[in-house]
Parts: C-alpha cells; sequence; structure tokens
C-alpha cells in the first residue's frame, strides 16, 4: 500500500508555495528563468499562461545550465522576483550567493543540493518529500500544481504539463503517482485522449514503412534497420505501403490492416524475452487536428526539444500557448534538427575507430570537441544509447563544446532497461572531482565543465565507469 504522507506533504508545500507567491507586488515584472529543454519549455509556458491570466508583467530567459557567468548577469539587473522553473535545484549555493537580497522561487524535479536556505527563498521540490521527480512527476508537473493552486482555472494547461513528462521519458512505463494525477485533470477538461496503442515513434507523420525500419523499441527481429525488410514485410501481410503515389501512414490503416501488422510483428518477436511488448499508452491532445504531428504527445515533446536546443525556445513556448505562426517556425526547427542529429550519427560512424571515442570495459567516452552541437549532446547520446549498435547496459559519456570556453558533458546507458541507472550519482562523482556542475536525473544525466579540464575528466571518469561497470557484473 503507497504511503500517502509524502504527497500530502507535498501538497501543502505547493499550496504554501502559491500563497507566498500571491504576495509578491502586482507591479513587480516576474523573472522567469527556465531550461531549454522540452519540459523546461512546457514548465515556463504553463507559468506564463497563469502569469497573463492574472495581467502580471513577466520577462523570460531559457538557459541550457546555471552558471556563475549568467547568474552575474541576472544580478545585475534591477528585478526583484526571480522564478526558476525546470532548473535551479542543483545550483541553489550559486543562486543563493549571487542573488542576495532577491525573491527567488524555484519550482523544480531535479536532485536538490542540500543547503540551508533563507526566508526570501522557497524551494518547491518533490524529492524534498522523498517523492521520485525523475520518474513521478516533470518540471512542468510541478509548475502545474503551483499555478493550478493559484487558480483551479489553471487546469487548463493540464495537457502541455503532460507533454513535458513525456519529453522527460516518464511515460515509458504508463505515466503514475502525481503524474497521473495530472493525466486525470488533462482527460476530465476534454485536452487529452488516451489509447494503448503500439509503441512506434511517428505514427501520424513517418511513412509506415520507416516507422518499422527505425522501431527499436520494440524491435522487430529482421525488419528494423532494414528498409528494403520492412517494404516487403508490409507486402506479404498485403499492407499496400503506397496510396497512389504517397506512402501510407500508420493512421492511414485501416483497422483490419492494422491487426494483421499486431499479429505479425508479436510473431516476428516469439524468441524475444517479452514478445508482446509492443503496447504502450498513447496520448492524444484532442484540441489539434488529427495526423498532426502536434496531436501526438510524443512528436510534440520532441518537436519543443528541437526548438530548444536549437535556440529556438520562444518558438517553443509559442506553439505550446497555441500559437499557430509558431507551429510553423516549429516545424521547419524540428526538419533543421533531424538533419543535425543525421550529422552527429554520421561523425560518429566515421569517429568511432579513431582517438575521439574510447571503448572501455562496459563503458564508452565521446569526446565529440565541435563537431556536434553542445545541445544536442545529450539528445545524440540517447539516440545512441537506444540504437542497438552498444551492447546492452553500457555506460556512455559524450562531450561537447560550448563557445565559452565550457564543455557539455552527458552520461546514458544502452538499451532499453528500466532500472534506476543512478546516472545522476554517476555524473556528480566524476564532474565534481574536476570542478563542474552536475545534474540531471537517474537514467539521464550530465552537466558542465571548463573546457581546459577535458582531459582531467577522462581520467576520471575511465576510473569511475570501470569500477560502476564491474558493480553491474558482480549484481
Amino acid at each position: 500500500m503507497q504511503n500517502k504522507m509524502p504527497y500530502s506533504e507535498f501538497s501543502a508545500a505547493v499550496t504554501e508555495t502559491a500563497e507566498a507567491f500571491k504576495k509578491i507586488d502586482k507591479k513587480q515584472t516576474i523573472r522567469i528563468i527556465s531550461h531549454l529543454d522540452c519540459d523546461g519549455i512546457c514548465a515556463c509556458s504553463i507559468l506564463i499562461r497563469a502569469l497573463s491570466k492574472l495581467n502580471r508583467r513577466y520577462s523570460l530567459s531559457i538557459f541550457q545550465q546555471v552558471s556563475p557567468v549568467n547568474l552575474h548577469e541576472l544580478s545585475a539587473e534591477e528585478y526583484q522576483c526571480y522564478v526558476f522553473t525546470d532548473l535551479g535545484s542543483s545550483s541553489l549555493s550559486m543562486i543563493k550567493n549571487t542573488l542576495r537580497g532577491k525573491t527567488i522561487f524555484i519550482i523544480d524535479h531535479h536532485d536538490p543540493e542540500k543547503i540551508s536556505l533563507p526566508e526570501n527563498f522557497h524551494h518547491l521540490n518533490p524529492h524534498l518529500f522523498g517523492i521520485d521527480g525523475g520518474t513521478e512527476i516533470s518540471g512542468a508537473g510541478v509548475v502545474y500544481l503551483f499555478t493550478k493552486a493559484l487558480d483551479e482555472s489553471n487546469i487548463d494547461m493540464a495537457h502541455i504539463a503532460i507533454v513535458g513528462a513525456i519529453g522527460d521519458v516518464q511515460g515509458k512505463e504508463g505515466l503514475r503517482t502525481l503524474n497521473n494525477e495530472i493525466l486525470n485533470d488533462a482527460v476530465k477538461n476534454k485536452r487529452i485522449g488516451i489509447k494503448l496503442d503500439l509503441k512506434f515513434f511517428g505514427k501520424n507523420t513517418r511513412p509506415l514503412y520507416k516507422l518499422l525500419e527505425y522501431s527499436n523499441d520494440p524491435l522487430i527481429p529482421g525488419i528494423s534497420g532494414s528498409e528494403s525488410s520492412a517494404i516487403q514485410f508490409l507486402q506479404q501481410l498485403r499492407i499496400n505501403p503506397k496510396r497512389g503515389r504517397e506512402w501510407r501512414k500508420y493512421i492511414d490503416l485501416t483497422n483490419a490492416e492494422k491487426q494483421r501488422l499486431t499479429a505479425a510483428i508479436i510473431m516476428r518477436r516469439v524468441g524475444e524475452e517479452n514478445p508482446n511488448d509492443i503496447f504502450e499508452d498513447n496520448y492524444t491532445l484532442l484540441a489539434e487536428k488529427e495526423g498532426s504531428p502536434f496531436a501526438c504527445a510524443k512528436e510534440f515533446s520532441t518537436i519543443l526539444n528541437s526548438c530548444g536546443r536549437l535556440e529556438k525556445s520562444s518558438v517553443g513556448v509559442g506553439v505550446c500557448l497555441g500559437s499557430k505562426d509558431a507551429k510553423k517556425k516549429a516545424l521547419a526547427t524540428r526538419d533543421r534538427y533531424k538533419h543535425e542529429i543525421v550529422n552527429a550519427m554520421n561523425w560518429y560512424k566515421s569517429n568511432k575507430d579513431s582517438q575521439s571515442v574510447y571503448n572501455g570495459e562496459g563503458f564508452i567516452i565521446i569526446d565529440a570537441q565541435d563537431n556536434i552541437l553542445p545541445s544536442m549532446i545529450g539528445t545524440f547520446a540517447s539516440i545512441l544509447a537506444r540504437s542497438g549498435e552498444i551492447r546492452e547496459g553500457t555506460y556512455i559519456l559524450s562531450m561537447a563544446q560550448n563557445d565559452d570556453s565550457t564543455t557539455k558533458v552527458s552520461i546514458r546507458m544502452s538499451g532499453n532497461h528500466n532500472k534506476d541507472a543512478g546516472l545522476h550519482k554517476i555524473a556528480e562523482k566524476i564532474i565534481s572531482q574536476v570542478g563542474g556542475e552536475s545534474g540531471g536525473h537517474c537514467n539521464a544525466a550530465g552537466g558542465f565543465i571548463q573546457t581546459e579540464k577535458e582531459e582531467e575528466l577522462i581520467k576520471v571518469a575511465k576510473l569511475v565507469l570501470e569500477h560502476c561497470a564491474m558493480e553491474e557484473k558482480v549484481e
């Protein structure tokens, strides 16, 4: 039986934080700082909608990280109230020391730094109550509950909080606890529909044969990774991959065709550990046109992520707030994002036997330098981790250089495992030894170091990751 105490205490903290925010002078402009990924974009969008309803002025900045440099810039501003969404919890000391005398709200779900805070700090984070912010609620979800406590009418943004959770890969095993509470709000408000369906990504937009070719979760033996085999597979099932000159999509199939396809995929997977593990809850945004990439929460989240990674976060915010013009720009950004991913993967394939890639026992270290965008190095690592090219359970540490003499570090684990990989703790252990900043979740973590410390970090990482890989074997 689930202990309800942490959740009731967290709920009380949400209400208390909202009440504190209501006391802020309405003449003050609210300074918002958020993270650049999908979850961060969703988080600040939810807050912006709530502030707009209250006729509150705001100013927004989207950061890849909280750093001494950008905090120093913030401290020089004349604003009195700063709200950090989907970031800040792992940088409490820096914020406390730099933004002295300011009223600070940190609304986050990452592992927090453990320090005492002054009265002008309002820190809302599920981890403070023993609730796992990596799996039970996203940053956007915490902001949503906060805005709902401000005004019940903010239930109209529950669907955006769900997109944030999906973008943070929190729906893999179904949305639970606090995420499920938010999902219920979105369903009740007729913003989201739920249907059990195949796990495939891109059912609304990709040609059907590409859907099969690119599928690695679920893996389809003999089909995944092969365009010709995917087309032949469909033809054998009497499913025409084309209608006239147009390639058909999954959403174009009849119910009978979907049933034949599903049965054939399961048969192909008979030798797998869980051949029937090909379904998941699919979340549809009901206000969007059927077949639109914005109608699928998973595709929506990828579009927002592309906006953040390619410095078009304001476009992503516009999409969350319903701007048609922003949606057009976001789709163009998504296409550019795909191109950058292809470039990153091609660079890796050309350099995986070079000095830029170190293959250890149970781990791999990739030093991309300036060959991959630092804002995309985590995305690259995640795609590589799910590609099937690297042995399951392998630690992947990747690095890419920023223009400000810092290097972005990302850590992932290969495979489609569901266990707690403890990557945030590993990132902290490695990065802290070279004087950098770390953060993240149990299955996706990273941080920043000074570029001049790269060689030192690689030496530390080899020792730490080798030790972690050995522990994995023993378990």
